[in-house]
């Protein structure tokens, strides 16, 4: 409990005193340095709870050159950020992990082209310790801010932009988009399926890239007709499944890159009178548990752990900013599997 006999907010000094020990060594104890002997550790501790002392933010980043803060930037405008669930699931990975790991999330995102500048300012003033980006399509300018600021940053997703796939210094965390896709287009032909469709993500996109790749990895001979493309919203993937009917209606399955899209597409095949599953097979990608397991019927789809890839970004970004202790190496980039999750839909 505090002191009661202090007015005032208590001193470093006051948890040097009552502890018995010096200010340098309170100092080390309480703002995470190294070399002090155990009992004199648990003294200083047992000054801090009985004071009721709070640390000096300041000081505490000069002894650790920590900030204890970490910017998660979403390449995305706000109205995507707060309408797609894979965003949520991403973040409160990241968050979860970060308080483990006693850091704050600074949230940044993208609403245009003007953002970056300011982007880069903020990042640049030292207010980080690191970046965790993820949504970040091909030609974005995020990438080249990062590199300008020399931020330690992770990303999520496989970068797509020229050179990135052979710099070891982009540390990266994907799910197996590209066999996911397989895994789905394979369970569809497997169920006798012969006019497998395909409503693709967006093409500056790697994981939408990767998983059209894993649908033709499958089918050979699948003719363009039977591909439309979305941008991995519900909406997108209406307009594509109404397209998708117009040039094949004799289709008889299709693989939605993501759960939304394949949502849409469930909407427009049941007011076109097409049965799900009976005439049209559908799957989709990600297995996000608000939209999967609500449809009608419930959605057969590739299960990828975004919670769990958000944890990892957080672990590889730590894994860099600890590069410099005995032992620690550099941090590498990593693929989590995906699982075919069975419902209703196919």
């Amino acid at each position: 409990m505090p002191d009661p006999s202090s007015g005032s907010r208590p001193t470093l000094e006051a948890v040097a005193a009552r502890a018995g020990v010096s200010r340098a060594t309170a100092s080390r104890v309480v703002n995470g340095g190294a070399g002090v002997r155990r009992p004199l550790v648990e003294k200083v501790r047992r000054a801090v709870e009985e004071l009721g002392y709070i640390p000096n933010h300041a000081a505490r980043t000069l002894v650790t050159r920590r900030n204890g803060a970490v910017a998660v930037i979403i390449a995305e405008p706000e109205f995507r950020i707060f309408s797609d669930p894979f965003f949520e699931r991403q973040v409160r990975g990241i968050s979860r992990e970060l308080t483990a790991h006693d850091a704050q999330l600074v949230l940044l995102w993208v609403e245009g082209p003007g953002d970056y500048e300011r982007i880069a300012r903020y990042l640049g003033g030292g207010h980080v310790d690191g970046a965790l980006a993820f949504s970040v399509h091909n030609e974005d300018e995020l990438p080249s801010v990062l590199r300008r600021v020399r931020l330690p940053s992770v990303f999520g997703g496989r970068p797509g932009w020229p050179g990135a796939a052979d710099d070891l210094a982009v540390p990266y965390v994907d799910c197996d988009n590209r066999g996911g896709a397989r895994q789905a287009v394979r369970h569809l032909v497997s169920l006798g399926r012969e006019r497998v469709a395909h409503i693709a993500g967006p093409p500056d996109q790697t994981s939408a890239l990767d998983r059209t790749d894993g649908y033709r990895d499958v089918l050979l001979d699948a003719g363009p007709e039977l591909t439309a493309r979305g941008d991995f919203t519900e909406e997108s993937g209406a307009r594509a499944m109404a397209e998708l009917l117009e040039r094949r209606p004799d289709l008889d399955a299709v693989f939605a890159a993501n759960d939304l899209m394949a949502s849409g597409a469930l909407r427009v095949l049941r007011e076109r009178g097409r049965r799900v599953p009976e005439d049209v097979a559908l799957v989709g990608f990600d297995d996000m548990a608000s939209v999967a397991p609500l449809t009608d019927p419930p959605l057969t789809t590739v299960r990828q752990d975004i919670e769990g890839m958000g944890r990892l970004m957080v672990r590889l970004l730590m894994r860099g900013l600890d590069r410099d202790e005995p032992g620690a190496g550099a941090p590498g980039s990593v693929i989590t599997p995906t699982e075919l999750v069975r419902r209703a839909s196919a």
